[in-house]
């Protein structure tokens, strides 16, 4: 499996995992067609096989994914160490359980950016922005002390579908390159 396969198993695992964790504050009617739709958008990531371009550039050398290298991990550290900060002032501090959701999108969203330069795909610059403006609607959501749902919805399942979108569209493009 390539880096570029693994990133995108582990973006849609997370897309997934966004839209399964905030469904359920909906009611059934609203949250099992989201759940199936993300379902079946996470199984269409993991059965389809994006071809790497050098590969189909027909290059000798091995296909080159995106990377999991210091940089990454530089990355990853600073995500994992804003989410335990702000999610133990969140529920520690400020009391305010309702903007853990809203928190997480914004970090992960912000995470994204870090992700852009270090794998210099300035596509993800879009996705970094869309999860982070979830994250801070979230937040000024929680703040105005709006209903658990709303909250779930704008900083949970949007950014999850974000996420599972942002994975089939790369790998929608990568097949449009290839034919």
């Amino acid at each position: 499996m390539t880096n570029d396969q693994v990133s995108r198993l582990i973006g849609g695992s997370f897309g997934l995992a966004f839209v399964q964790m905030n469904a359920g504050t909906l009611p059934t009617a609203a949250a099992a067609p989201l759940r199936v739709l993300a379902i079946l958008a996470f199984l269409r990531i993991v059965l389809t096989r994006r071809r790497p371009a050098e590969a189909v550039a027909g290059e000798a050398r091995p296909p080159r994914g995106p990377g999991f290298g210091r940089g990454y991990w530089y990355v990853v550290a600073a995500e994992v160490l804003g989410l335990g900060v702000g999610l133990y002032v969140i529920a520690n501090v400020l009391n305010t359980p309702t903007a853990s959701v809203a928190w997480i999108a914004f970090v992960v969203g912000v995470h994204f950016f870090g992700l852009a330069v270090v794998w210099k795909r300035a596509a993800l610059h879009v996705l970094a922005g869309s999860m982070a403006v979830c994250g801070v609607v979230g937040l000024v959501l929680a703040a105005c002390d709006v209903s658990k749902p709303v909250i779930a919805v704008v900083s949970g399942i949007v950014p999850g579908l974000l996420l599972l979108g942002s994975v089939l569209w790369s790998g929608r493009s990568a097949a449009a390159t290839a034919q």
